[in-house]
């Protein structure tokens, strides 16, 4: 054989190399990734053929398929509408799935692995139907909390709530408005389902986020909390006499000042730690976190609370079902590499760069409840085959992080349960629990109204019962008493729900 062919020979056992390799690399490794896909239009029609399992509340369906005489033999229906929308998602035969429905596609189909021996006894019954998914989510806290976000007193058109289990990490409820109708994309008509998805896209308030995970907003007095933290591990107590005053200039400023919100608070010279939080003292917390504390002290803080991490739900390690964002302190610094004492001070209550969402005020206050210990934040309480008898999964309490002591925690549930009976948060109070909370008033774009925000707990006997975060999008005046006002029915709900009162 001369050189040339040779030469073709080898190019064409190598192009059967690489065509074996991808094929193995398509059927092999890939294969899941492609069987799963939202563009897979041959799958998902398939998938309709068996009935879908449910998502469960309590013990009623918020999503449910119903047989129909149509080529597709059944319809994903969403009963509870709305107020579940950005928790369960939907399952549309065009535009895939999102949330629960996607997080748990296989197993709501009946293919997972764990679902091996089901559908080995399903083969003699010539049924197929999927599993159920169990969620975390009270169904009192989460209707409540979607219908007084609704009808908040503020007017706000855009807010989000979350409530947590502090002991377990629970999510006991995650309401977000504006919200959606999920029927409209999960009909068979894909014309229609196309044109609703396209509509909701494009309404200004969008409709489609999740506030309470996915949005991320200025916390104001509410970061008090972790600034509160990070005194105390600086050696103060709640009663250590610290700087007030009715302004605060920080060093090499020349002329700018932080000020109280009122002239009534904390005009005095020195005033204690837990009266500084209960009055919200700007100037005493923006003055120790520039002079005394300083930025890597705060930010080392604020990670412990979970700030400049990505909190995951569930098993979506990657957040591709729930898009989480992540909380964060931001730089304190308008110089890279240097000292900006302005700049601290304002982090210091909650303004320049320091965001978070609203599951991390939740995070926040269930930590504090929690004795310092903050758990993994889930949705999925159990996986149940169709009968509802065989439990294939159920949900383990995990500990995220330590984020303070448990001293640290109880001197923390003082001060806050001071700000509910004393100070700004006396809407939430709840008879028979110690109710321990934070305002805060956040500064926006000069030309819209500060928003308004309430991180709070409820607690029966020492022992941690539910935390909750409202959220007011530009709420303006009077904004973190509504908050607080909303998230102590919030409370009150699950309270009664659990026959806890």
């Amino acid at each position: 054989m001369n050189a040339p062919l040779r030469r073709v020979g080898v190019v064409v056992l190598v192009l059967f190399g690489l065509l074996f390799a991808n094929l193995n690399w398509v059927q092999g490794v890939r294969a899941k990734e492609y069987r799963t896909s939202d563009y897979n239009g041959r799958v998902l029609q398939s998938e309709y053929e068996v009935e879908r399992g449910k998502v469960i509340v309590g013990d009623e369906a918020v999503a449910q398929s119903v047989p129909t005489t149509g080529e597709l033999k059944f319809q994903r229906t969403y009963p509870k509408g709305a107020p579940y929308a950005h928790l369960v998602g939907y399952k549309s035969v065009t535009l895939g799935a999102t949330a629960i429905e996607k997080l748990e596609n296989e197993y709501l189909n009946g293919n997972a692995d764990s679902q091996v021996a089901d559908r080995i006894t399903e083969m003699f019954s010539g049924q197929k139907p999927g599993g159920n998914v169990v969620m975390s989510v009270s169904k009192s806290a989460q209707e409540t909390a979607y219908n007084e976000l609704l009808k908040n007193k503020n007017g706000v058109q855009k807010a989000a709530a979350v409530a947590i289990d502090p002991s377990t990490g629970a999510i006991l409820a995650a309401a977000s408005i504006p919200s959606y109708d999920p029927n409209v994309v999960s009909t068979h008509d894909r014309t229609a389902a196309f044109n609703a998805q396209t509509a909701l896209d494009k309404d200004p308030n969008k409709p489609l986020r999740n506030r309470a995970f996915s949005e991320r907003f200025p916390p104001g007095s509410t970061f008090k909390v972790v600034m509160a933290a990070a005194m105390l591990e600086n050696g103060e107590t709640p009663n250590s006499v610290l700087p007030a005053g009715p302004r605060y200039e920080p060093p090499q400023t020349g002329g700018f000042f932080i000020k109280n919100a009122s002239s009534n608070i904390c005009p005095e010279p020195t005033t204690t730690l837990i009266q500084g939080l209960t009055e919200s003292c700007n100037t005493m917390f923006a003055k120790y976190g520039a002079e005394v504390l300083g930025a890597e002290k705060i930010r080392a803080m604020a990670t412990k609370f979970g700030f400049e991490s990505t909190p995951t739900i569930d098993r979506d390690e990657k957040n591709t079902c729930f898009r989480v964002a992540e909380s964060t302190v931001g730089s304190m610094t308008n110089t890279p590499g240097k000292n900006d004492p302005a700049a601290t001070a304002q982090s210091s209550i909650g303004q320049f760069e320091v965001v978070m969402t609203p599951l991390q005020g939740a995070m926040i206050a269930a930590s504090v409840a929690n004795n310092g210990s903050q758990m993994r934040p889930y949705l999925v309480q159990q996986l149940k085959a169709a009968d509802l008898t065989t439990v294939h999964y159920t949900a383990q309490p995990k500990e995220l992080r330590r984020s303070i002591s448990e001293q640290q925690a109880k001197d923390l549930q003082t001060m806050m349960i001071s700000v509910v009976e004393k100070g700004s948060g006396k809407n939430a109070r709840i008879s028979g629990f110690q109710v321990g909370g934070k305002t805060g008033t956040a500064e926006n774009a000069t030309e819209q109204e500060s928003h308004g925000w309430f991180i709070a707990f409820a607690m029966k006997n020492g022992k941690p019962v539910i935390a909750t975060t409202v959220f007011l999008e530009n709420a303006g005046k009077g904004g973190s008493a509504e908050a607080a006002r909303i998230a102590g029915q919030i409370m009150k709900a699950y309270i009664a729900e659990k026959g806890l009162a």
